[in-house]
């Protein structure tokens, strides 16, 4: 078994293991997307948009319980990770919109099936809880 800080798997050149990145490293940039692409917010983000282009309010709207703060915060990371992108016409009044892009659409697809996962597997997650024999106990 390969360990987190080993350089390689035998006969993987390591021009090709330092362009796909060590996701285990402390060090490795990947960590930022990876946090981005599965937080909360960014998870949702991704889903939303992957129905189609979307304004800030509109987004804001469709996410239940997310602050403008955090809304914007996040469309920013997934902006900067390539994964989003962000069109303002020059209107009065302004007019934002944003849109996955081809990378975008890539990744709500994964998170997309992870979602789905977790809502068919949602009553087998919550019996395994250790508090879950007390709540059907009362």
């Amino acid at each position: 078994m390969k360990s987190a800080s080993s350089p390689a798997a035998p006969g993987t050149p390591l021009s090709e293991h330092l362009l796909r990145g060590n996701l285990l490293a402390a060090a490795c940039p990947s960590r930022d997307v990876l946090r981005h692409v599965t937080s909360r917010w960014g998870v949702l983000v991704l889903m939303v948009l992957e129905t189609g282009t979307h304004r800030f309010s509109a987004l804001r709207r469709a996410i239940g319980g997310v602050s403008e703060r955090m809304l914007a915060q996040t469309l920013q990371w997934l902006e900067e990770d390539g994964l989003v992108r962000r069109t303002a016409y020059n209107e009065v009044p302004p007019r934002v919109e944003y849109t996955l892009t081809p990378l975008g659409r890539e990744a709500a697809g994964h998170v997309r099936r992870l979602a789905d996962w977790i809502e068919v597997k949602l009553p087998d997650i919550l019996a395994a809880r250790p508090d879950a024999a007390d709540t059907q106990a009362h």
